[in-house]
């Protein structure tokens, strides 16, 4: 079960979170504080979101005086809201993509598939599409 070393709220209703490994990752709750009634006083209350706390057990996010909580495993599974070079080359690598292979799953040029893999900023769309195909690897 992953273990929350550290939590810290972020604008936009964002979470930077270090985990016992020593990873960090920035995820972003909105969505989930969308989902659920329950939620609601998270979505409209910037001073209780930040009031978020690790529980003792280090297993959730958690508001002390509130019933509200997120598992540490629910977001282990949530991506990372960064997405950089890097990953874009690591999910190529993943997916046993040439360029010209890559450009066609994503409808773009072969020439921004090229700068993405060198350091062209990556747009949340590029970025939510090459995670889609890499999470749906192998599908028909």
């Amino acid at each position: 079960m992953p273990r929350i070393a550290e939590a810290t709220p972020l604008d936009g209703r964002k979470v930077r979170i270090v985990w016992d490994s020593g990873e960090a990752k920035i995820v972003d709750l909105a969505p989930a504080l969308e989902s659920r009634r329950i939620y609601i006083p998270l979505r409209q209350d910037d001073a209780l979101f930040t009031r978020m706390a690790v529980s003792e057990d280090r297993n959730a996010l958690e508001w002390p005086g509130e019933d509200l909580e997120f598992s540490a495993v629910w977001l282990a599974a949530l991506p990372s809201v960064t997405f950089d070079n890097r990953d874009f080359r690591n999910a190529m690598e993943k997916l046993g993509m040439s360029l010209d292979g890559m450009a066609s799953a994503l409808e773009i040029s072969r020439r921004l598939v090229a700068d993405y893999r060198k350091d062209k900023p990556i747009p949340r769309h590029v970025a939510l599409a090459t995670r889609y195909l890499v999470e749906h690897q192998g599908e028909a």
